[in-house]
């Protein structure tokens, strides 16, 4: 094919509204301290339709009506003096704002080992994973990662090194105070100074007795940020915010703990936070600055629009065929972000079909759309394509990478009975929380019954609740099994009393070969891995079940998963439909489902959820809901001003085909189907013939990874081994380029004796004919002008060599198609 080198495939605020004026808002906006010794800071914003604009606590002046009671500083810092009530009164120019403040107590607050030094060390950096939080701690001194064991953290502080990490006689010298102010040699620098806040509360808790963790400690019941989200002037980028922290506890109290909190921004390059929460915006977009303390965290939003002159007109006249694009068009206005126009009739029909079914339409199906004048017409064959056959094969084939189906745990039996309870369960479009209860509750053969098959292939019960979670909640929990979380509220003993709700299921072999019997078990707990206990087994943030319940712990967990107030379920299933049809999840990675990895648009996500769990978890719904979406089926070229946007749909993202929809695809086109005939071992080191596959099998119905086929190990299979989305790649490589470049199978397609190539040359089609069906077939429209001319003189000059030139001319003529960015890209 000597000629392909020569071809080239040619590849596809003017008037803003009035602002309404800012109002003058004070945050927190009512206070509540619990001793003299506590402390709230303000911060005082102008606010438009709930979001801060500026940041005015500079220029505001402070009053206490009580300064028994509380003191205001000029930077708007209060400290509680004595018990009572009083207002603090805010002014800005001629606008006062009053905020109402209690001081319960006449006597200093405790500070708590768990509530406040905990937090002090862990904002030091202390219990860090690269200092005295590490595994093997540093120095001879050990404290758990992040403060996960307030218990043990305490005894080693005060009771290991002689005593002398907390002197009780003389608190000035502990170690504890010496080794972070560098009063003497620390080899982790300097953590704090004599004059911070962090000093004054270890000292102050050593001088009180060094008090340890108490059963009755106020537990951290919320956690708030003001000002709660923010929108930034482009033209004025370099203001500044101050976020604010509260903490509210189980015994009423609350309290500012910004000193204590963890601050990050998830688009560094849109906003940067200070470890002091002060934030300063530096791009456009949005990013969320997220918050931690002690178990809890939280997020604010910081939105800059781009620096366009929009017309509002632009958005008022833009299509809106359902709610997705009233939510997709109110985030896009807010970032004046125009939106693309509507794509083509030949682009939609070939876009729907690769999304919705992983095949092409054919040249007949597009010419009868096309001539089609009806005004329904896409959302007639969004219907037909939700019930086409091909559909059975592409969703199934996505569940089954979902579900890790293969051989390299399963016995063949087993395999094929699990893919055909998945195939089956699409093919009768199951309601997903109906999908969800036979899988997490099957019992009996999983040669009858192939659900059960899911807890053969996850035996280990950690591995088991681990791989639930990120399959059915969107959420990965596996960093809380020895210690909490570092970047989600999940804590240890959540991890622990989650995972016990999967420690009943029993496994023994059956009779018939690859035969496996899955029941629940009366006994049996998942012991926590720290404390050697077993917690009662809770669903996250639920009612615990009691540990001598003689419940069903697997149906008891999926009544709370399929419940329809389910925070989690629905949506991690809309994220993944979503990302299948838009090329991005509104909250990415698609398994990545956490409160500090907020959706590009929460409104959306809710409603989309909401309109799921309404219409009873209909999955083709929802799909249907997508596709109908005048955000789905806008142009892929994007406006001047939008061109920067990767995640707020304003345009089609281009996205690469999946490997077995390529491989589909080309078979297809050239009319020679792809064999499977041999399967690789579990080791990868050998490879089998294999007959359970008949000639003209689709890639998309193969449902074992471990098939063999090069191609599709190139272009991003996943291999099924572990839970996540990111074992499917779509990412471009070196490898994929060799193989289309000197690999058999699209080579060999093309030269095969009963080809397209082969046929068009024997029946005595045109190079004319030739370009034109190869255009239709591959790209679902005709060749442009400039487009047959170029590959019209090539093919001439190609058959100048004879008839086996003019063969091998049409050949690369093909795979210059079928290699190019527009077959290999839904666009």
């Amino acid at each position: 094919m000597h000629l392909r080198y020569t071809f080239c495939v040619l590849a596809l605020w003017a008037v803003a509204p009035t602002a309404p004026a800012a109002d003058l808002r004070v945050y927190p906006a009512d206070i509540k301290l619990s001793g003299p010794n506590r402390t709230q800071q303000l911060v005082v914003v102008e606010e438009e339709n709930g979001r801060a604009v500026r940041d005015v606590t500079a220029s505001a002046t402070f009053a206490s009506s009580s300064e028994a009671s509380a003191k205001v500083d000029a930077t708007g810092a209060i400290l509680a003096v004595g018990a009572g009530e009083a207002k603090v009164t805010v002014t800005v120019g001629s606008t006062r704002v009053t905020v109402p403040m209690t001081v319960i107590g006449e006597k200093p607050g405790d500070w708590s080992f768990r509530n406040h030094v905990i937090p002090t060390l862990t904002r030091s950096g202390c219990n860090a994973g690269a200092c005295h939080g590490a595994l093997a701690g540093k120095g001879g001194f050990k404290l758990s990662l992040r403060g996960y064991d307030p218990e043990t953290d305490w005894f080693v502080t005060t009771r290991q090194a002689l005593g002398r990490r907390v002197d009780l006689t003389k608190p000035a010298i502990s170690l504890a105070l010496a080794k972070a102010t560098r009063a003497v040699p620390h080899g982790g620098g300097t953590r704090f100074t004599e004059d911070s806040p962090h000093f004054k509360v270890l000292l102050e808790w050593i001088a009180a007795g060094a008090p340890g963790p108490k059963a009755n400690d106020a537990t951290l019941e919320r956690l708030d940020v003001f000002p709660p989200a923010i929108l930034v002037n482009p033209k004025d980028k370099k203001h500044t915010f101050r976020a604010i922290v509260r903490a509210t506890y189980s015994d009423g109290t609350s309290e500012d703990v910004t000193r204590w909190a963890r601050f990050g921004s998830s688009e560094e390059l849109v906003a940067r936070v200070s470890e002091d929460g002060v934030i300063t915006p530096v791009g456009n977009g949005e990013a969320a600055i997220t918050v931690g303390f002690g178990t809890k965290v939280t997020t604010l939003t910081v939105t800059t629009p781009f620096p366009n002159d929009v017309n509002t007109e632009v958005f008022a006249k833009s299509p809106r065929n359902n709610f997705v694009d009233e939510f997709v068009l109110k985030k896009l206005q807010l970032l004046q972000l125009p939106p693309a126009d509507p794509c083509s009739d030949a682009e939609f029909i070939r876009r729907a079909y690769l999304d919705t079914c992983g095949i092409l339409p054919t040249p007949e199906q597009v010419a009868a759309f096309l001539a089609n004048s009806d005004p329904k017409k896409r959302a007639k064959l969004i219907d037909t394509l939700l019930d086409h056959p091909a559909f059975v094969d592409y969703w199934a084939q996505k569940w089954a990478d979902l579900l890790l189906v293969s051989s390299r745990k399963l016995p063949q039996p087993a395999m094929w009975a699990f893919y055909r309870k998945i195939r089956q369960s699409v093919a009768d479009n199951r309601p997903w929380d109906a999908f969800a209860r036979d899988i997490l509750t099957a019992s009996g053969s999983t040669l009858t019954n192939g659900a059960g098959n899911y807890f053969v292939l996850h035996k280990d019960v950690s591995e088991l609740a681990e791989a639930t979670s990120l399959t059915f909640l969107g959420m990965s929990v596996g960093c809380a099994k020895c210690h909490n979380h570092p970047l989600e509220k999940w804590t240890q003993d959540q991890y622990w009393a989650f995972t016990n709700l999967f420690s009943r299921v029993g496994l023994k072999n059956g009779d018939r070969g690859g035969e496996v019997l899955v029941q629940s078990r009366p006994e049996g707990d998942a012991l926590h891995l720290r404390r050697g206990v077993a917690m009662p087994p809770t669903p996250f943030d639920s009612k615990p079940l009691p540990l001598d319940a003689p419940a069903d712990r697997r149906a008891y967990f999926t009544d709370w998963l399929t419940a329809a107030d389910n925070p989690y379920f629905a949506k991690a299933l809309v994220n993944r439909v979503w990302r299948n049809y838009m090329g991005r999840g509104l909250v990415e990675a698609e398994d990545d489902l956490r409160e500090t990895n907020p959706p590009s648009n929460r409104e959306l996500f809710d409603a989309l959820a909401a309109d799921f769990v309404q219409h009873k978890y209909d999955v083709k719904h929802l799909m249907r809901v997508i596709l109908n979406s005048a955000a789905y089926q806008r142009s892929s070229r994007a406006r001047p001003e939008s061109a920067s946007d990767d995640r707020f749909y304003s345009r089609f993202l281009l996205r690469r085909l999946p490997g077995e929809v390529i491989l589909d695809a080309y078979s297809d086109v050239t009319g020679v189907p792809t064999p499977f005939d041999k399967i690789n071992s579990a080791a990868g080191d050998a490879s089998t013939p294999i007959s359970a596959y008949p000639a003209g099998t689709r890639a998309t119905q193969v449902p074992d990874s471990l098939v063999t086929s090069q191609f599709l190990d190139a272009f991003g299979r996943a291999e099924r081994v572990q839970t996540c989305a990111c074992e499917r790649t779509s990412d471009a490589s070196v490898t994929q380029a060799l193989h289309l470049n000197n690999g058999y199978t699209l080579n060999d397609k093309l030269r095969d004796k009963n080809s397209v190539v082969a046929k068009w040359i024997t029946v005595g089609w045109t190079d004319e004919q030739i370009v034109a069906q190869t255009f239709r077939l591959a790209l679902s429209r005709e060749p442009t002008d400039t487009e047959r001319k170029r590959f019209l003189a090539i093919m001439t000059e190609a058959a100048k060599g004879g008839a086996q030139s003019r063969r091998e001319g049409v050949e690369d003529f093909l795979w210059a198609v079928l290699t190019g960015r527009e077959f290999l890209f839904n666009h």
